[in-house]
């Protein structure tokens, strides 16, 4: 995949020179680190952390193993097929997942959108699905390095699915992402109800499909 980084440091400085005049030229006597186009590059620019997601990218076969559809006994599902591309049209900023199979005897289908926040220098994941009647959105802490597990919390609210006594109540949730060098990468989905521990809702495995 390539990504068009279409000059931004030199169009950025032809609008500031543009807007402001003689403003814009005193701006190119700013040491290079002080430039206010060179700030803006970085925050803009798919770097670093972008990169350690592209071994997610691919056509997979996932084991999806859910602990509370099935009332206490863990659903498995061996049939999903999920397909994960870097999304061009965002300058290569955001990675979207499809997922498509059958989950406790139903079609499942999910679609999820996870990238990297250079200001916010976070993790971002949001996943839509035909089992639940909301976003789920995460957003990571500030990250340093390039970690190959990334710990993503969110919240929800609960529609019923952990029972009638918390519809309605919001859901503490973390997705943790394994990235794993050998191609057999991880999700694992927590949840923690009011007055209760953090506990494992759901684990996918992922194997890359050989065609």
């Amino acid at each position: 995949m390539v990504i068009n980084k279409i000059s931004l440091p030199a169009a950025a400085a032809a609008l500031i020179v543009g807007l402001s005049g003689v403003a814009g030229a005193s701006v190119q006597h700013q040491p290079a680190a002080q430039r206010p186009v060179a700030a803006a590059a970085d925050n803009l620019t798919p770097g670093l952390h972008h990169r350690r997601l592209d071994p997610l990218i691919g056509e997979w076969k996932v084991v999806k193993t859910n602990y509370f559809l099935g009332g206490g006994v863990p659903v498995v599902s061996r049939d999903i097929t999920v397909k994960v591309r870097w999304i061009s049209k965002t300058g290569g900023r955001f990675l979207e997942e499809r997922a498509e199979g059958t989950l406790a005897g139903n079609r499942y289908y999910r679609v999820g959108i996870l990238g990297f926040s250079n200001i916010d220098r976070r993790y971002e994941w949001t996943t839509f699905d035909n089992a639940t009647p909301t976003a789920m959105t995460y957003r990571g802490a500030p990250v340093t390095g390039a970690p190959s597990i990334l710990s993503i919390p969110g919240a929800f609210t609960d529609p019923g699915l952990l029972g009638p006594e918390y519809l309605g109540k919001s859901i503490p949730m973390r997705t943790v992402i394994t990235i794993a060098p050998n191609g057999r990468h991880t999700f694992d989905l927590y949840f923690t109800p009011p007055g209760q521990a953090e506990r494992l809702a759901d684990r996918v495995v992922y194997t890359r499909k050989i065609r």
